[in-house]
Formats: structure tokens, sequence, C-alpha cells
């Protein structure tokens, strides 16, 4: 099967008349007023949580709640991270009312790596690709029904990602 120049031209025609109507759709709800999903209107960015150097700081910054252990979260992890510049990690929860998950790298200059508030509706369930400076431990903090929740997970990392 063969493309003919025409047919090339019509499917990127296409295509890009799909990107300039996803284009102008954002920017419709940019200037109609409308969020994002992912983003309350009256949240701003949390960057002390983000600067903090340790697990205590950055729970502090971000919840100023107590934790405790759950075994209703699951990260999903590698234990050896080949490398610790992409190191693929996912957290869920089967905790009911979960309003935000939050994944923490114990070992890296800064320890939040991500913060996701969850809409409620939303299934609990995020993934990322982290930095991860050496091995540590990863701990994913679920808050859910006003409460605190944690898991943790060690990962190994033979390949340093944060600088090393």
């Amino acid at each position: 099967m063969t493309i003919t120049h025409n047919g090339f031209l019509a499917t990127r025609r296409l295509i890009l008349k799909g990107a300039v109507t996803v284009a102008l759709t954002g920017l419709g709800n940019i200037s109609l007023g409308f969020a994002p999903a992912f983003a309350a209107a009256n949240d701003k960015y949390p960057q002390d949580a983000f600067t903090a150097k340790s697990e205590t700081d950055t729970i502090k910054s971000l919840y100023d709640k107590t934790v405790e252990p759950s075994d209703k979260i699951k990260i999903d992890a590698p234990e050896i991270a080949e490398n610790g510049a992409v190191v693929p990690i996912s957290v869920s929860s089967s905790l009911a009312e979960v309003t935000s998950i939050s994944i923490l790298v114990s070992g890296n200059p800064n320890t939040l790596a991500a913060s996701y508030k969850i809409p409620a509706g939303t299934m609990p369930n995020v993934a990322n690709r982290l930095k991860m400076a050496k091995t540590s431990n990863v701990i994913a903090v679920v808050e859910a029904g006003g409460k605190l929740y944690s898991a943790t997970k060690e990962v190994k990392v033979t390949v340093g990602g944060c600088g090393g």
C-alpha cells in the first residue's frame, strides 16, 4: 500500500485541524474561567512543601497532621531502578473519600516529588516518573476522610538521577 502525495496532504490537514480544535477549546476554557479538574480555584502552589528537605517538614507544610501507616495504599515501583533519572512510580488507594496523594522520596535533596489533589468521584490512582538521587524510601501520603495515611517502599537505584 502506498500513500499518494494527495493522501498524505489530506491526512496532514486532518491532524492539523484536530490540533487547532484542541488548542482553541483549551483557550476557550481559560477565557471563560473554567479550571481543569485537577486544579482547585483557591489552591496556591505549595512552595514550602516542594523545597522542604525532610519528610517531617514536607508533611507539615502540606497537611500539618499526623500520619498513620495503611495497608490500603499500594505503591507500584521497581525494586531496582537501573537509572535514577527515570523511575516509574504509581500510587493507588482503596481508602474512601481520598482528597490528595503525595509522593515523597526520602533520599532526594527536596523530599516532595509530586502532590495531587483528587476531585470527588475520581479514582485515587496517580502515576509519575521520578528522579531519585540514590537508593531510598518512596513514601505515599494519602489524605482520606480528613486523616493522613502512608505506605513506604524501598527502591534501589544503581545509577543516580539527581546530579549523580
